[in-house]
């Protein structure tokens, strides 16, 4: 039938006034024969501009119209449909938000029948009257259509707003209940046998033991069996695992009806390696001596719901208080740890900010962090012991577990969330934890949440807003009622005991629960404005450090630095507005002793940490390092101020430096951690390397100026040797120099050496005096003749003695020589002299090669530490750094003459130029590439713990576990930490082996 032009032009403007987007196929449906009698009724236009989707509920409907069977089906389907509202509601509600429940009743067209009664009792139905509904299903294909008529009656309700959603996920647990007691009547009745012989059991648990399942999810159970009536117990419960593999089939599989669910026991004690049904005995005495943490967590939400209820209930009985001891055990607190980080790492990159579920500000942040405290204070408190996550969240505000306001968020944004999900996976009844991408999903989703106006920003706009609140309040969920423990609370507010309180700061990884405890009511008590800033930050603050190896120090570090800052009107300020501020402060206080201490000298330093104008974390450049250092020598009024403010400079910016470090490793909520270790370790030998030589010409320019004003009567240079001149120091490693000198023209050469041994002796004096700043320790025992040599010689005298007397292993030290300080021109000409010898025309002979070898097994036969565990050792341990770096310098030695890309100080450069040469395969590169930068990481994360340099990784428990976290290992990692080292180490060992030993 064709329109005329006015009267379609009419339809289309009402059409898309009731929000249809594809007008002209409406009209054309609304056209169609089946809906002939009743297309210009408003009342159906209306109904129809209501629902979440009006496009698909038209198609819907007229698809139903055509599947019914005759015209007096057809026509009463129609009259009801006009004059009955509920059914018009719960109908077209249902077909415009769900196309697989238009598909369900245009197979089976007369369950729309199960939407026209609307009496009180059925707004509300239980198991009782799932299980009526699903009482005619004799075999599985009846059990799946018998199934989504029910399902269609809880959506309808859902979708007209007749039940909330916590209503909708109870009434969904309770038709998986319903339907897991008709699956196991189905499979005993097609085994009767099995069935005489056991008692079996069916245990919800996840989603639908805690009575909150989703439209479409896995249904998670355990199977407990026991032999009935006096038989075999091995029979009985081979019996009940062929019962409970057809439960699993019954609803699992896929027929022409579709699939139910699937029914997974993977959560069963070993998992999906363990028997599929055990006795009650069976499951204690594994929970009692192997099970997890995580499968206590999953036990709060076991419900008996099938089957044997009695024996259910004894299982039940029989595990519970095993759950609420969790908290008790040996490594509860390093699983907490685990399972408080959001398991994002398996969601692929495109999917993760649209997950609902696993993404950042997701349902399952909620979930964890609800029973997370539940397992910390249910054992004391039995009101917390609900399986249902909004149930438990109102439970602990009433407890004063959680703050009243943030649990009042928290639930209306699960609420919404949940909600939200609920209506994704109800369009096409398809398990997805995703938001949709495509404008018209996202509009018919925002529709059916009751979002009119605008849908789709509105959608998106109140989506981040919730997911931002449960972001912010998951961890805050922990802290903050700690704070309102030692704080004065408005009247009716509930509080932490003091024994409640020091239970979640064990639980939280502090040792030390009432000393914490304690900090907390320092920085945090009072009326002032500066205890208000507090006990907004502290309990972000407090959850960083509970992420860290010492929570402990981590806390008692912030508190000394607020002590110290308290009354600086800024300090507060920027960790309150500056964003990466306070977590950048909280990850280097709770990483170990180095950052803090040098923090603590100068605490203004901690202005570095944020976004502003403090010039952030990245190390400053050598040339702007010695702009400052030599403007403030200027200024001093003589040597001693001078080197105090360049050791001053030296500190703050050591901390920069290790600031950036730990931050680069452990990595921020907006930043992950850095992928490229080499690039960390590139960063700290360069920043200290940079700093080392800036303080050095800086004590070089006072030292001259005290003693002999603005010229000293001979050239003076300083030449950076070992691992100085290869711009790799570490945090704790000394300043390895040659001093050479040359008397200006006219100078007296006795007076010229002495002025330049004066200048040395002042220089080591001046920075290795008492202070409040790091001593730097001079090293000069690489120069001719070792210690028993001058300490400083003219260009000249070291010309003759490497002309003369010379020994390999000099040569072989002069590879990492570079002038860092002092005359430019003399330190050039110093180069020119040595380069002949460290890169020898002629390369090595074999019996030069022969004598390296023989110094390098020397060495690692006798500087070895006594004790120590060599393959442990990162600097003298097979496959550590002197394995590689040796390696490296014979490559070096043999063939820099011809190579120019190996003349160089810096041990990764000549082996990248080594691997671009061809004298050596790119595997072996890598592997000791991997190697030197794995052993320079471990003495790294060893002076940031401890404080003080060292080789080997240390035997305290929390500075191991430190030493893990800064290289990456989460919590009670430490021996996959251990493992990895010596696995690397044995790799680059078998290259070295190959490479420096074998004669190539």
């Amino acid at each position: 039938m064709t329109s005329a032009p006015g009267r379609r032009s009419s339809i289309f403007t009402r059409l898309l006034r009731h929000g249809f987007t594809d007008p002209s196929a409406a009209e054309r449906l609304l056209d169609s024969d089946g809906l002939a009698a009743v297309r210009d009724d408003p009342v159906l236009l209306d109904a129809l501009g209501q629902t979440a989707d009006p496009d698909l509920a038209l198609l819907g409907l007229v698809r139903l119209l055509e599947a019914q069977d005759g015209p007096t089906a057809h026509q009463e389907l129609l009259d009801t449909l006009i004059a009955a509202k509920p059914l018009r509601d719960r109908l077209l509600g249902v077909l415009g938000a769900s196309e697989a429940l238009a598909d369900h009743l245009a197979r089976h067209p007369s369950d729309w029948q199960a939407l026209v009664t609307y009496e009180p009792r059925d707004l509300h139905p239980g198991v009782q009257e799932f299980a009526r509904g699903l009482a005619d299903a004799g075999d599985p294909v009846a059990l799946r259509v018998a199934y989504r008529r029910c399902l269609l009656s809880i959506a309808a309700r859902d979708v007209c707003g007749t039940i909330e959603v916590a209503e909708t996920a109870a009434e969904l647990a309770d038709l998986a209940t319903a339907t897991l007691r008709a699956a196991l009547a189905l499979a005993q009745a097609d085994a009767p046998e099995d069935a005489a012989l056991c008692r079996l059991a069916v245990i919800a648990m996840g989603k639908c033991g805690g009575h909150e399942l989703n439209y479409v999810s896995d249904v998670d159970v355990i199977f407990v069996g026991e032999a009935a009536g006096g038989a075999d117990e091995d029979k009985a419960l081979r019996a009940a695992t062929r019962l409970a593999s057809h439960l699993m089939r019954i609803c699992s599989e896929t027929t022409v009806e579709g699939s139910i669910w699937p029914v997974d026991a993977n959560l069963r004690p070993e998992g999906r390696n363990g028997p599929l049904v055990r006795t009650l005995a069976s499951h204690l005495a594994y929970y009692q001596r192997w099970a997890k943490t995580w499968e206590f967590q999953a036990l709060l939400k076991a419900r008996p719901v099938a089957g044997d209820l009695a024996l259910g209930e004894e299982y039940v009985a029989a595990v519970q208080p095993l759950v609420w001891q969790a908290a008790e055990r040996e490594n509860f607190v390093a699983d907490v740890q685990k399972m408080r980080r959001r398991v994002v790492e398996n969601i692929p990159a495109a999917e993760i900010d649209r997950q609902l579920k696993l993404g950042p500000g997701g349902l399952r942040d909620v979930e964890f962090a609800v029973q997370l405290l539940q397992l910390v204070h249910g054992r004391a408190d039995a009101s917390l012991r609900s399986g249902t996550t909004l149930d438990a969240l109102k439970a602990l505000a009433a407890g004063g577990y959680v703050g009243r306001a943030d649990a009042a968020q928290l639930d209306d944004a699960y609420r919404f969330l949940r909600s939200m999900e609920h209506r994704i996976q109800l369009h096409r009844l398809r398990r997805t934890h995703l938001v949709p991408e495509g404008e018209t999903d996202l509009r018919r989703l925002a529709r059916s949440l009751g979002l009119r106006t605008e849908p789709v920003t509105t959608l998106t706009r109140e989506w981040k807003r919730h997911a931002s609140v449960v972001r912010r309040l998951h961890e805050k969920l922990f802290y903050r009622p700690l704070l309102d423990a030692v704080a004065a609370l408005a009247p009716g507010e509930a509080r932490l005991s003091a024994e409640a309180a020091r239970e979640r700061m064990v639980a939280l990884g502090y040792a030390d629960p009432a000393a914490a405890l304690r900090h907390l009511e320092a920085l945090a008590s009072g009326v002032t404005r500066k205890a208000a800033i507090q006990r907004t930050l502290l309990p972000v603050l407090l959850g960083w450090f509970a992420d860290s190896a010492d929570p402990d120090a981590g806390l008692l570090n912030f508190r000394k630095v607020s002590d110290a800052l308290g009354k600086t009107p800024w300090y507060l300020r920027l960790l309150r507005d500056e964003g990466a501020a306070a977590e950048n402060l909280a990850r280097v206080l709770s990483a170990g002793r180095l950052a803090p201490d040098l923090l603590m000298r100068a605490p203004e330093a901690v202005a570095l940490l944020g976004d502003g104008d403090g010039g952030g974390l990245t190390p400053r450049s050598r040339a702007s390092l010695e702009q400052e250092v030599l403007a403030a020598v200027r200024r001093a009024d003589n040597a001693t101020q001078g080197v105090t403010a360049a050791r001053g400079v030296r500190r703050r910016e050591m901390f920069r430096t290790s600031a950036a470090d730990i931050v680069g490793s452990y990595g921020t909520e907006s930043q992950p951690a850095e992928a490229d270790q080499g690039a960390l370790v590139d960063l700290v030998g360069g920043a200290v390397s940079d700093l080392t030589a800036a303080t050095l010409a800086g004590t070089l320019r006072a030292v001259v100026r005290e003693g002999w004003g603005d010229t000293l009567p001979t050239r003076f240079a300083v030449i950076g040797m070992g691992r100085f001149g290869g711009h790799e120091l570490g945090y704790g490693s000394d300043a390895d120099v040659l001093f050479v000198h040359e008397p200006r023209d006219g100078a007296d050469e006795r007076e010229a050496a002495e002025a330049a041994n004066k200048v040395v002796a002042e220089m080591r004096r001046l920075l290795q005096a008492p202070s409040a700043d790091p001593p730097l320790l001079i090293d000069a025992g690489l120069r001719p003749e070792g210690k028993s040599g001058p300490l400083v010689r003219t260009l000249k005298s070291y010309e003759a003695y490497y002309r003369r007397w010379s020994l390999v292993w000099e040569r072989h030290a002069l590879l990492r020589a570079e002038p860092v300080a002092g005359d430019e021109e003399l330190g050039r000409r110093f180069t020119e002299l040595i380069d002949p010898l460290r890169y020898p025309a002629e390369g090595l002979d074999e019996e030069a090669v022969r004598e390296i070898r023989r110094l390098k097994a020397r060495m690692e036969s006798e500087r070895l530490p006594r004790g120590a565990d060599p393959k442990l050792h990162a600097k003298l341990g097979p496959g550590g750094l002197s394995d590689v770096e040796w390696t490296v310098q014979l490559l070096q030695l043999r063939h820099a003459a011809r190579e120019p890309g190996l003349r160089t100080t810096r041990t990764r450069e000549a082996l990248a130029a080594a691997r671009a040469a061809g004298l050596i395969s790119e595997e072996d590169a890598c592997i000791l590439d991997e190697a030197w930068v794995l052993a320079t990481r471990v003495r790294n994360a060893v002076m940031l713990v401890r404080g003080r340099a060292g080789d080997t990784f240390p035997t305290a428990p929390r500075e191991l576990g430190a030493v893990g976290r800064y290289l990456g290992y989460g919590p009670g990692h430490a021996g996959d930490m251990l493992d990895a080292y010596r696995r690397t180490a044995r790799r680059a060992r078998g290259v070295v082996e190959e490479l420096f030993y074998g004669g190539s």
